[in-house]
């Protein structure tokens, strides 16, 4: 067991360390992220907090036996996102890589459950690695979500009895609370690329992985998620319908919407993390559930999701969504 918790405390302790480095004065000059029209800050600041967080989870995976796919896919993800902040890569090329990555996962992970399944696993992993990205925007906000999604990982595989498992996921999830403490309002640094992508990688390649090991349902990742994966899917349909260019830089999104329409960035955040346990909190009641019983409450959850949508649609201006 003390093995099992020595990882996920030597990443907190390694991104906290690098987290110094990196805002040291010789260091914070670089990579940093200028306000511009769609910004929601209004002062430069770095971006680099991913390399501290993929630092604390990758050098402790990789001495922890984690599956080698798991860490080098984060890996790759981190690299070249780290490239396009530094130089901006062609979007066509992340998207390949992208693609590739998680075609590779999902290949070795569900190889024998055939080629439609493959497919439709590496293109949910390679939403979430992409939506984790498209909510990156506030202070507070990708880090939250990083520790309440990653450590309801960890319990889940902790009740069902897999400590591995759980460690991997504490691992993570420790790492981002480490960054936490920067970046919660106001904001010392920020994820960048860097973090939220392989973040996103690895909430989705975890996520299909515990379902292939019998560790949870297909959908419990996605409701522990829901946060990020409700209002990025919600936006980017919404914007679908009014024919905007949605590959392109918004203020869209739900928590974008509750800041320019008054809101704080610490309320903002205090809120989401509020639904974000709300949600995982959903998915650990709905485990070992009978079916009706799963689909009462997760219905139930949807209803309550709908309405608190509902309200920040009334409550945001007409500029908050720019057309």
């Amino acid at each position: 067991m003390t093995a099992l918790i020595g990882a996920p405390l030597a990443a907190f302790l390694i991104t906290s360390l690098v987290l110094l480095i990196l805002l040291s004065p010789i260091v914070r000059h670089r990579l940093l992220d200028r306000p511009n029209a769609r910004s929601l800050h209004t002062v430069p600041v770095p971006r680099t907090g991913g390399i501290a967080i993929m630092a604390g989870v990758l050098v402790t995976l990789a001495n922890t036996g984690a599956p080698l796919l798991l860490w080098a896919g984060a890996l790759v993800l981190a690299v070249l996102s780290l490239i396009d902040d530094w130089r901006t890569l062609p979007s066509s090329l992340r998207l390949v890589v992208h693609l590739l990555v998680t075609l590779l996962f999902a290949r070795l992970c569900l190889g024998g459950y055939g080629s439609v399944a493959v497919v439709f696993a590496a293109l949910g992993i390679a939403w979430m690695a992409n939506l984790f990205n498209f909510m990156d925007g506030a202070d507070g906000l990708a880090g939250g979500m990083t520790v309440v999604g990653f450590s309801t990982f960890a319990l889940a595989a902790a009740i069902a009895g897999d400590f591995v498992m759980a460690s991997l996921c504490l691992t993570v999830g420790l790492a981002g609370l480490a960054f936490l403490l920067r970046n919660f309002p106001p904001a010392s640094i920020f994820m960048g690329d860097a973090g939220s992508l392989p973040l996103g990688f690895m909430a989705g390649a975890i996520g299909v992985g515990g379902w292939y090991d019998g560790l949870w349902p297909l959908w419990f990742p996605w409701v522990v998620f829901a946060p990020f994966t409700v209002d990025a899917s919600v936006t980017l349909l919404r914007r679908a319908l009014r024919r905007e260019r949605i590959w392109q830089a918004h203020r869209s999104h739900y928590y974008q919407r509750l800041i320019l329409s008054g809101w704080s960035h610490r309320r903002t955040a205090l809120a989401e993390f509020g639904l974000m346990v709300g949600t995982a909190g959903l998915a650990l009641a709905c485990l070992g559930r009978p079916g009706l019983v799963q689909v009462v409450l997760l219905g139930a959850g949807a209803v309550v999701y709908a309405c608190l949508m509902f309200m920040v649609d009334k409550r945001a201006p007409r500029n908050a969504e720019p057309r």
